[in-house]
């Protein structure tokens, strides 16, 4: 073993040595089979302290002083509790005797009373800094006594669990299997994995129905009839025709590090699979208690119940709340760029709940969403909030009611702001946008006492959901019919408020309507800057659920002619609201002290490609058909020519040409601009390109005459900051390595000093920032309002090697607030933000006037230093694809041979 490799491992040793107990190991004895050890009880808790009686049988009458006892192998005294100024567990005893060993009088047992104290010193592990190293205690563990000088041991197999009802990633789908095989009367389960993780983990998914007709019936007859005459069900509900119907609640979890979330929803899987009737307490209108029996077999002639705990399988396994690429799925159900975000949403819009409970923690306050202003204008809020306020009441009523927890808040009524559903990131409000009530759930804390909490919550929420079934359906329906007919109610508009509370409503400004009448995506060049990017958000749009089509011949529209083949997205139809929420600009919410999250969804901007709002009715009522998926087509090298030019015009001409640097053929860069191309572009041999031409969709074009070119080299980089960063280039197909041995270095959160003869890529506003405090680059000054502010910025792109493939003037975005206040004189500036007056689109920027006019990204060479720097977010959440060539273009730049 080298050197190198030996102080790794001693440095890996001395940080276990400090996580884990310091134990020593105890001489093992045979058992005798004559001996026996008996425990109160097998199971143990780290959130809660516990004594356990034992008794113990030998085959003798032994000295107790010779008897050692020990668990998990190590004494007593070696297990220690949780010290956190030190650090480790080097804290008080663990385990001690509440009652010391004595034998029971005239016989040969031995008794005991064993204390189990708080491992953590805490009933709470809801902290993040104890929450990651919980789960190295989780096993069977061997309780024994063992006398050395006879060899003879009795022992007994207990459990350490996080609390009682904690279940391991694979004991979810034992249990789910048992209760498939084993349904009480009346119960059909049906368990199927939604797909596979990053790591290749099955995604554990059951549907709880009164028979599998029933389940058929709501796909195949009442979700068809609901999204295309949602009226003709109203009336059905009201004449009292519809009486045998059953719709789905869908209970999920996405944080599986907030344990509970999990569990509880196994919990309700438990009861409602094995019992006939489920009795809990509740407070009533008078803050009386009282008792609610619910009959099983009732709610099931109701409902259909959904239960998701492997939404992130990767992170129960791993304890984590992000997936294995270290992205928050709570941040991605809109942009839905990891696969298990496009497993679910894809599922969430298939089964079209009525409602979506998501349960989460930890809020100490014991919150039950709706959330507070400001509100998606795309969604129907009044209709949602006509059910969803008291059902959040439901919830928390019931959840205090049977645990020790004495109150619950509900964001929209008891906080001012900073708790909002603008956003598309969230599951549960991803979920609205196909009408269901979508409520996240924040328990106070990880321990059994807040699983119960989400237990009864959601027992509370069906049992509201029992009693007002049609009504909330009614509404739902509602939802669907405003949107078929092109409804925009006045009664939302009241839900819309600005940080002042006056009511601003939904922006009408274009022809006195909301919603377009349609979107229209072409896909012939004259109208289209990426093609690519349209294929791919018809795709997004088929699988979440929105009506598209494809125009069968030209249909002209106002001066545009959009030719055959054009995609329409009608804004008639039942989900319009996701529609216009991924194709709209967006909202400017930039008066509000306080946002949760990111509000920007936009795709056109963010993916990059050109979409036309249209506002006639009928425009395309004819010469139209549906569309199910997008047949992408495949890149077209049907020429003579060996080489062909390929134009830097999508993300997919990075990773073909990674691609083939990858396979070792020849990749060419045009150095100069001429007749049909740009510098920057690339030449590929056409023999080689045919290969991959179904992989990769391009443009090309045969290379005619003489063009000027230099040879790229395969590029290795070195990826410092965020997940985002990391998993963008390796989708790009650039191979990741260490500083020493890579083209350039690229940082996106403000890690690593610029050293000579190397180049440098830094993107973001903590970047930036970092960079200025080098005192490396002369003249570098930077600002920034606040790295949580966001925007979607009008820039005027100057023409550069590096900024390659876009035009002149760019809708680019931006989640930093920060900007360059001055570069230096020998730079060569890519990007400024324009002095135009409409320069910001969309996003929550207070005091975003000062970027107004000010430069976003430079390059500079001197002294042997090379770097680029952006002050935008080039790679946010994977999502904004429109900016990742421009990394590409800077690490291209340094691997030309």
């Amino acid at each position: 073993m080298n050197k190198k490799r030996w102080s790794l491992l001693l440095a890996l040793t001395l940080v276990l040595s400090l996580l884990l107990p310091n134990f020593t190991s105890v001489a093992t004895a045979k058992t005798n089979p004559k001996v026996s050890m008996t425990v109160s009880q097998p199971l143990l808790s780290i959130t809660e302290a516990r004594d356990v009686e034992v008794e113990v049988e030998l085959s003798y009458k032994a000295n107790l002083k010779h008897l050692t006892w020990t668990f998990g192998g190590k004494t007593f005294d070696e297990w220690k509790k949780w010290d956190s100024k030190a650090g480790d567990f080097t804290g008080d005893p663990y385990l001690t005797f509440k009652e010391e060993p004595h034998y029971v009088k005239g016989t040969k047992k031995v008794k005991a009373t064993i204390h189990f104290d708080l491992l953590f010193n805490t009933t709470d592990l809801s902290p993040r800094s104890i929450r990651t190293k919980y789960p190295q205690f989780l096993n069977n563990y061997e309780l024994a006594v063992t006398d050395l000088k006879k060899k003879e041991k009795a022992s007994a197999s207990l459990k350490l669990n996080v609390y009682d009802s904690y279940r391991t990633y694979d004991e979810i789908k034992k249990e789910m299997d048992e209760l498939v095989a084993n349904p009480g009367k009346g119960r059909y389960i049906e368990y199927k994995s939604l797909g596979k993780s990053v790591q290749g983990r099955d995604m554990h998914f059951a549907v709880l129905a009164k028979d599998k007709k029933a389940i058929d019936r709501y796909l195949n007859d009442t979700l068809p009839k609901a999204l295309e005459n949602p009226a003709q069900l109203q009336k059905e509900i009201k004449s009292g025709t519809l009486k045998d119907y059953q719709i789905p609640i869908w209970f999920n979890n996405i944080h599986p590090d907030e344990s509970p979330g999990v569990d509880a929803m196994m919990d309700i899987l438990q009861q409602f699979a094995t019992k006939e009737e489920i009795t809990y307490k509740a407070t009533n209108e008078k803050g009386e208690e009282e008792e609610v029996k619910m009959n099983v077999k009732e709610a099931l002639d109701h409902f259909i119940f959904i239960f998701n705990p492997g939404h992130n399988a990767d992170g129960r396994v791993n304890n984590t709340r992000q997936n294995a690429n270290g992205f928050d799925l709570n941040r991605d159900n809109g942009y839905q760029t990891q696969k298990e975000s496009v497993i679910v949403t894809e599922e969430i819009a298939k089964w079209t709940p009525l409602s979506f409970i998501d349960l989460h923690g930890f809020v100490k306050d014991f919150l039950i969403e709706p959330c507070t202003p400001p509100h998606n204008p795309n969604f129907e809020y009044d209709l949602l909030m006509d059910g969803m306020i008291e059902h959040a009441h439901a919830m928390g009523n019931a959840g205090i009611a049977n645990t020790k927890y004495d109150s619950y808040k509900i964001p929209l009524l008891d906080y001012e702001n900073g708790w909002d559903d603008a956003t598309t990131a969230y599951t549960a409000m991803y979920a609205m946008f196909h009408g269901a009530m979508g409520h996240t759930v924040e328990i106070p804390d990880l321990n059994e006492e807040s699983n119960k909490a989400l237990v009864y919550a959601s027992l509370g929420a069906i049992n509201y959901s029992l009693e007002n079934k049609d009504r909330l359906y009614t509404n739902q329906l509602e939802i669907f019919k405003r949107g078929i007919e092109g409804t925009e109610s006045k009664e939302v508009d009241k839900w819309l408020v600005n940080q002042k509370g006056d009511v601003i409503g939904r922006d009408y400004a274009e022809n006195g309507q909301f919603f377009p009448d349609y979107y229209a995506l072409p896909i012939d060049q004259s109208l289209q800057k990426n093609e690519l990017e349209v294929y791919n958000m018809v795709d997004y749009l088929t699988r979440n659920g929105v009506k598209v089509e494809e125009t069968t011949k030209s249909v002209k529209i106002g001066d545009v002619t959009y030719p055959k083949g054009t995609f329409i997205v009608p804004l008639h139809q039942a989900k319009r609201g996701l529609a216009n929420a991924v194709l709209s600009k967006g909202e400017d919410v930039s008066d509000w002290d306080a946002m949760y999250d990111s509000v920007i969804t936009n795709f056109p901007d963010l993916r990059g490609f050109d979409r036309y709002a249209i506002f006639e009715k009928g425009a395309f009522a004819s010469h139209v058909k549906d569309v199910s998926e997008a047949d992408k087509p495949v890149t077209n090298t049907k020429f003579k020519e060996a080489d062909l030019i390929v134009p830097n015009t999508n993300n997919d001409v990075i990773r073909v040409v990674n691609q083939l640097l990858k396979d070792g053929k020849p990749v060419q860069v045009i150095t100069e601009s001429g007749d049909g191309y740009k510098k920057g572009d690339f030449i590929l041999k056409r023999i080689y390109l045919s290969h991959y031409k179904k992989d990769f969709f391009i443009e090309t074009k045969p290379k005619k005459g003489k063009v000027p070119t230099v040879a790229l080299k395969k590029p290795i980089v070195s990826a410092n900051g965020s997940a985002a960063l990391k998993y963008a280039l390796k989708e790009l197909g650039f191979e990741l390595g260490e500083a020493k041995d890579s083209v350039v270095v690229i940082d996106d959160q403000g890690r690593v000093k610029p050293e000579q003869g190397k180049a440098y890529i830094y993107a973001g506003g903590s970047a930036a920032q970092f960079l200025t405090s080098q005192n490396i680059v002369p003249g570098l000054e930077a600002k920034t309002t606040d790295y949580y502010h966001e925007g979607l910025l009008k820039v005027n792109v100057n023409p550069h090697p590096l900024t390659n493939g876009y035009e002149p003037t760019e809708w680019l975005y931006t989640g930093s607030g920060t900007w360059f206040t001055s570069v230096p004189k020998d730079s060569d500036v890519l990007l400024q933000v324009s002095k135009d007056d409409d320069y910001y689109r969309a996003g929550w920027w207070p005091g975003r006037e000062a970027v107004k006019g000010q430069n976003l990204a430079f390059t500079w060479s001197n002294n042997g230093y090379k770097i680029t720097a952006f002050a935008n977010d080039l790679t946010f959440r994977a999502h904004s694809q429109q900016s990742y060539r421009l990394l590409a273009n800077a690490i291209f730049e340094q691997s030309v041979k």
